[in-house]
């Protein structure tokens, strides 16, 4: 088993996401090979926050998740933090942006950028 196993249990990709995503890398000329980078780095308010960005490839240790057609490149650290959770696209009245739906997270803050565990 390497690090490019794809696997489609940990991180759940909505529908909406997918098209927010898709828009994104369209937008900048972003070949669909690249992944979408998904992690979790200390500080925020609530002691830790979410990452988004866009790898060519894997880094070594990278768990390679496929998820609706979009491919997601997670590290060993952040999957630890993100094991069930739902990245969703919100155009709605608290703005428009990616929500962490994250059931590991035992508090968030307003912004919904930062939780803790």
């Amino acid at each position: 088993m390497g690090n490019t196993d794809v696997d489609s249990t940990e991180i759940k990709v909505t529908s909406k996401a997918v098209s927010q995503i898709k828009q994104v890398m369209q937008e900048n000329s972003i070949p669909e090979e690249y992944g979408l980078r998904v992690g979790v780095k200390g500080g925020g308010c609530s002691g830790l926050t979410y990452s988004l960005g866009f790898d060519s490839a894997p880094r070594e240790g990278d768990k390679v998740i496929d998820s609706n057609g979009v491919k997601l490149f997670v590290d060993g650290k952040s999957l630890f933090y993100l094991t069930g959770t739902e990245l969703d696209f919100s155009d709605g009245l608290n703005g428009k942006g990616f929500v962490f739906n994250n059931p590991n997270a035992v508090k968030t803050c307003g912004c919904g950028n930062s939780f803790g565990v």
